[in-house]
């Protein structure tokens, strides 16, 4: 078996698709969050806490001199990535949740026993009335 064919049969299986699936799912989903967290969520605690926005919060370690840009440590940006990182993982743990208790139900859900069929019933019939002529006693005619 060849590299391509091995690499197509890789490629193709359901595991592989699923996840890359899942990562373009994923990848727009963090987007969502983010615009989320910045547009919805960050404006409203930065008006709470006096106005403040939280992606211009940084510190200055070097000032701009000249062509040479400023040193700037921005950890408002990370507040707001640490945020829209507790949106999503609560999101999917909600979502992890939710599938669980449906497994949960279907396997709590009790299954009937297959009801037999007209056949089976006729050879059930048939056994049983072989079984009663083997086990009447005879004559002895």
């Amino acid at each position: 078996m060849g590299v391509i064919s091995e690499f197509k049969a890789f490629a193709v299986k359901g595991n592989v698709v699923d996840m890359a699936v899942g990562i373009i799912i994923g990848a727009a989903f963090g987007k969502i969050v983010s615009s989320f967290v910045g547009d919805v969520v960050m404006p409203p605690i930065g008006l709470l806490i006096g106005g403040v926005d939280f992606s211009d919060l940084a510190v200055t370690l070097k000032a701009a001199n000249g062509d040479i840009p400023a040193v700037v440590l921005a950890y408002g940006k990370f507040i707001q990535s640490l945020i829209d990182f507790i949106i999503v993982a609560f999101a999917i743990f909600m979502g992890v949740k939710a599938i669980n208790r449906l497994k949960r139900e279907e396997a709590v859900a009790p299954t009937l026993p297959p009801v037999p069929t007209k056949e089976e019933e006729l050879l059930e019939e048939i056994r049983d009335l072989l079984k009663a002529q083997n086990n009447r006693p005879s004559t002895g005619q």
